[in-house]
């Protein structure tokens, strides 16, 4: 007659499951295992944390990967969810099973070392390490058990690799803009010609939707207003446009229902692509990527003397101000400053190259 197993062990779908109340409350959860003898060792250390832990305040053992399952199930809402689990994918087979309280840099650079054996850019894997040092700060700080205790009692220092590659901006002078869009094909100089005046990221100009346009009638003008789900640090972001900017869009009107910039009758769906390394190639400009636009714009308002405040906010970063909700008034000296980046200094306003750009 075989010996009677543990109370609280039922077997479903080929492995055992406890269902068993442990310190006054139930359990019911996976052993992982199909074998008794291992789901009775699993159920048998639960019982004793759950008593270390309600007795003497132990902290009950919990890995890496648990706390990677409860930080991906929490951040669902959070925009770059899925690039952080791409990163998590890489970093379980190095720390998934490894107790959060054994796991400090020292540990993780076994995956450091191997991250660099296979090429990969600093920033990747500093990247990594932001995921991890965020999940043990969560761990340590904000995650309470059913004990009325934090899964990790303080999170260690995991410090980023110095990244000396690390590419600088390179904002455009008005003779690499020149030589930057007569290269470029006219759809998308027409497009760097907007970004290089508003400011905008490359997702922002190719997603740009003529729904988002507001129009002002008490300046004769409008603006964009981008949802904040389409930006970076999820607030609605204020297109303000100059009259380099304003002609661009202008240009644009009626080539395509939805879309704002479009190629053959289709929305371009990025900038940095094939096109663009040719046409940087071509002008002797072979770092230059979208975002220097953004750079470039930021440059020349702070080079013509626009206030940090109106810098902040015609670049669309986060400053605590309602930047959807400016009145007529507020919006007047917000294009006026974005006007002062039209001037090339020659005493003429910088449509040169949106005329030849207009030409079919």
């Amino acid at each position: 007659m075989g010996r009677k197993k543990i109370p609280g062990l039922i077997k479903r779908a080929g492995l055992w499951h406890i269902d068993k109340r442990i310190g006054g409350r139930r359990v019911c959860q996976s052993t992982g295992t199909d074998r008794l003898e291992e789901a009775e060792h699993f159920l048998a250390r639960l019982i004793e944390e759950t008593r270390q832990a309600q007795v003497y305040g132990v902290r009950p053992m919990r890995t890496f990967e648990q706390a990677a399952a409860k930080f991906v199930l929490e951040h669902q809402h959070k925009r770059s969810i899925s690039s952080d689990i791409g990163r998590l994918k890489l970093l379980m087979p190095w720390i998934g099973g490894t107790p959060l309280d054994r796991l400090h840099i020292g540990t993780l650079q076994p995956w450091i070392e191997h991250r660099h054996k296979e090429c990969a850019a600093i920033g990747t894997i500093n990247h990594g390490l932001k995921v991890v040092r965020r999940i043990l700060n969560l761990a340590a700080t904000e995650w309470i058990d059913e004990y009325g205790m934090t899964w990790l009692l303080a999170a260690p220092k995991i410090k980023l690799l110095p990244d000396t590659n690390k590419r600088q901006p390179h904002p455009l002078s008005w003779k690499e803009q020149d030589s930057l869009l007569k290269e470029l094909p006219r759809h998308l100089a027409q497009m760097a010609l907007f970004g290089i005046n508003t400011g905008c990221r490359d997702n922002e100009i190719c997603n740009l939707r003529w729904d988002w346009e507001v129009k002002v009638p008490e300046l004769d003008t409008s603006v964009f207003i981008i949802p904040g789900q389409h930006i970076k640090n999820g607030d609605d972001r204020l297109i303000v446009m100059n009259q380099t900017a304003v002609s661009v869009v202008d240009d644009q009107r009626g080539k395509h229902p939805t879309n704002v910039f479009a190629y053959y009758g289709k929305p371009t769906t990025r900038m940095l692509n094939g096109a663009w390394l040719r046409a940087r190639n071509r002008a002797g400009l072979p770092d230059v990527r979208v975002h220097d636009l953004k750079h470039t714009f930021g440059r020349r308002l702070r080079a013509a003397g626009v206030s940090f405040e109106d810098r902040q906010d015609l670049l669309g970063h986060r400053s605590g101000r309602i930047t959807t909700h400016y009145s007529a008034a507020e919006l007047s000296r917000l294009i006026d400053a974005a006007n002062s980046v039209c001037d090339r200094g020659e005493g003429k306003p910088e449509l040169v190259v949106l005329r030849r750009l207009s030409v079919s």
